[in-house]
Parts: structure tokens; C-alpha cells; sequence
């Protein structure tokens, strides 16, 4: 355990019963780093404000960034009373074990005390173990409660490579349309995570089993994994998922390369070096060999042509549309060699073509 973690979980054990769980305690298990910490505790949220000077939310919890770590702190509760992923009904406890029927997976309950001695109340180590996503209570009725999970459970599946519960799948298999109740920026974040992990092919296949890609217009053909999020957007397309307009931007330009199906000075140009990159990994050509192809443009951008607009008008008498259609010219025959980006060999260029 990280000493800032064990700072804050020491803080609060001076008056109240706290400890980490879920994620954090899980991926320490499996070997993995993290940096997501959560702690439910008997401390209030008005407690917690107090003793850490933040603020806290509706549902018993707040956040502390420390270092590289985001710290949740939630209060034992007992949920109920579902209304569009939400409780609507929150009572305050003091019963870990209660707290923890609240959670989704038994793999996301176990916990862990400021001495480092793990807490296993629902065999979440067993199934951890024998690497297994099992609901935590009636499967039908906590999918209902959030169909979220049917999600959260191939994507757990996925990064992890682990296997589904049966009673879990038979659950998924009669509930697989609730994804249709979700929020586009919820399938976009879940789908996010299972598209970044190099075991994606698992989480697709999962959703084709379960008819979930019929449910929410999921097409794909033949994806390459690639590191970077967008270049996986690229080639698997959900129906109606929000983007930014930065992201719907590089989904064009990547697409359009790809579509090219080669990369070269004029793509380079075009669409800048991320976008080639991206589409390069997808078209497998080496980055280094894509890099290597940027820092070698005799020019990236129109300002670098070695002319003004105005000398350009002044030379040829022309104005307005008719500098544009110059200035296409001179990129294109500087772009492939024909002309050196030197102002003077560009002026007895226009002057012979005049």
C-alpha cells in the first residue's frame, strides 16, 4: 500500500471503521497498478469534509487528488428504490458487509485495512482466483436496477480476460435490451475501455454472442489494435455515439487516409502528422517510417510557401480566388520536388507560367 494512500485510510481509522475496496484492491491482487483508489468507511459525509477540509455529495462520498491518485471516500450505505441508475433511496449504515451487497461483482467487494490485511466477506478472492465475474445478489434484478452492469460486465471480461458467471450470462441473455435505457456518453465511456484493451476482440465477440451489438448498432470488420482510443473509433462504429468536434474531425481525417490507402507527402500535408499515424497503424506502416516522412516535407502548412499572397498579386495582377488556385499550384509542385521553396526560383516559376 502507497504511503499517501495509507496516509489518508490512518486519518480516518483515528475515529471511524474504513477501508479500501473494489478496484484498488482487486488490481493489487492481480498484480496491476492503479491509481483509482476507493474507501467506504462509517465516517459521514459531513465527517469527511471535516476531517479533510472537501466537499461532499449526495450519495456519501468525496474525492481527494493526492499525487497521481484519485481518492473516493464513501460512507457505508444501503441503497434502493432504482430509478434510471439511480437510488433513490440512501441510508447511511454501519454494516461493511451491507455496504458491500450494494456493489456489483464480488470482485469489486473485497477490501483491505490500513495494516494491509485483506477482508473477503462475499469469497470475491475465490472467485478472483478462479477468475470469474459473479453478480452480487439476484442477477436479474441488479440489471434491471443498472443495466450498466451488463456492460461493466464484458468489460471486466475483457481487460481482465476473465469468464462470465453462468447464472450471470443466462441473466445477460434476458436483459441484454436494457442497453438500449443507457446514455450514448455511458456506451461511449464502457466501450472506451473494453475498445483500449488489447484483448478488444473478446469484449466484440461478447457483444455479438449477447446480441447487444444488434441492440446498439455495433459494425466492425477486420480492427487493429492500436493504442490511441480514436483509432479504434475508427474502425468500430456504434450508432449515434457522441464525439467532440475534435474527435469527429480525426475519425474524418483518419478515415480519408485510409480510404487513400497510402500515406505520402500529400496526406502528410493534408491531414498532419496524428491523423497519418493513426491511420498508418491501422494500414500497418512503421510510425517511425511515417515520422521520418513529416520531418522531410519541404513544407507543412501554407504559410511556409516562400511567397505572399500580396507578391503574388502584384506579379501576376491577379487578386482574390485566383491567388488561391496559385498558391494550390506551387504546394502541389513544391510538395512533390518539382520546385524548391525558395522565393526566388518560385518568382521565375510564375513569371514563366505566366
Amino acid at each position: 500500500m502507497d504511503k499517501v494512500i495509507k496516509s489518508v485510510l490512518d486519518e480516518l481509522n483515528k475515529e471511524y471503521e474504513s477501508y479500501l475496496v473494489g478496484g484498488y484492491v482487486r488490481d493489487y491482487l492481480l498484480g496491476i497498478k492503479t491509481y483509482d483508489v476507493d474507501i467506504c468507511t462509517t465516517a459521514l459525509p459531513k465527517d469527511i469534509y471535516s476531517i479533510f477540509n472537501i466537499c461532499a455529495n449526495n450519495y456519501g462520498g468525496a474525492k481527494l487528488i493526492l499525487d497521481n491518485y484519485n481518492i473516493d471516500i464513501t460512507t457505508f450505505r444501503k441503497d434502493s428504490h432504482y430509478n434510471k441508475r439511480r437510488p433513490m433511496e440512501v441510508e447511511y449504515i454501519t454494516d461493511l458487509k451491507t455496504d458491500l451487497m450494494r456493489r456489483d461483482f464480488t470482485i469489486n467487494t473485497i477490501c483491505m485495512d490500513k495494516d494491509g490485511k485483506i477482508i473477503d466477506l462475499l469469497n470475491g478472492v475465490n472467485d478472483l482466483n478462479n477468475r470469474t465475474i459473479k453478480m452480487i445478489g439476484d442477477n436479474i434484478e441488479r440489471l434491471v436496477e443498472d443495466p450498466l452492469r451488463i456492460l461493466r460486465a464484458i468489460r471486466f471480461a475483457t481487460v481482465l480476460d476473465f469468464n462470465l458467471d453462468e447464472e450471470l450470462i443466462k441473466a445477460i441473455k434476458k436483459k441484454y435490451k436494457l442497453v438500449n435505457t443507457l446514455s450514448k456518453d455511458r456506451v461511449k465511456a464502457e466501450f472506451s475501455k473494453i475498445l483500449m484493451s488489447p484483448n478488444y476482440r473478446k469484449g466484440l465477440k461478447l457483444c455479438d454472442e449477447f446480441k447487444i451489438s444488434e441492440e446498439l448498432g455495433i459494425e466492425y470488420e477486420d480492427v487493429v489494435y492500436t493504442k490511441d482510443i480514436i483509432g479504434m473509433w475508427v474502425q468500430v462504429k456504434i450508432f449515434d455515439i457522441p464525439f467532440t468536434n475534435v474527435e469527429k474531425s480525426n475519425i474524418i481525417n483518419i478515415t480519408e487516409i485510409i480510404n487513400y490507402g497510402i500515406v505520402n507527402n500529400d496526406t502528410l500535408y493534408k491531414y498532419g502528422l496524428y491523423a497519418n499515424i493513426i491511420a498508418g497503424m491501422i494500414m500497418n506502416i512503421s510510425s517511425k517510417r511515417i515520422s521520418s516522412m513529416y520531418k522531410k516535407l519541404p513544407i507543412k502548412d501554407r504559410s511556409d510557401i516562400a511567397i505572399k499572397g500580396n507578391e503574388i498579386s502584384d506579379l501576376l495582377d491577379i487578386y482574390g480566388k485566383d491567388i488561391n488556385i496559385v498558391y494550390e499550384d506551387l504546394k502541389d509542385m513544391i510538395l512533390h520536388k518539382r520546385l524548391k521553396n525558395k522565393k526566388g526560383d518560385i518568382i521565375k516559376y510564375l513569371l514563366k507560367r505566366k
